[in-house]
């Protein structure tokens, strides 16, 4: 009983989070700049996936020039 209830508790939160996906599916898509919003949303993912990971380089870089790095 316990597996299913925190599965059933994963699938409740999925579907408050992604309320804001299903209002751009149902109303933005069916207007005329349906596909330049949509777009637009994932090039703003894919700029801050960018950004983190330029920062997570420079950290490593930053640890291995000092040699502080954990090397297991």
């Amino acid at each position: 009983m316990l597996g299913l209830n925190i599965f059933r508790a994963i699938g409740d939160l999925f579907e408050i989070l992604f309320i804001p996906f299903q209002w751009l599916r149902l109303t933005v898509a069916k207007s005329a700049g349906g596909w330049w919003t949509s777009n637009a949303i994932n090039w703003i993912f894919v700029v801050i996936l960018i950004a983190l990971l330029s920062y997570w380089i420079s950290q490593a870089m930053k640890f291995k020039r000092e040699g502080t790095e954990d090397i297991a």
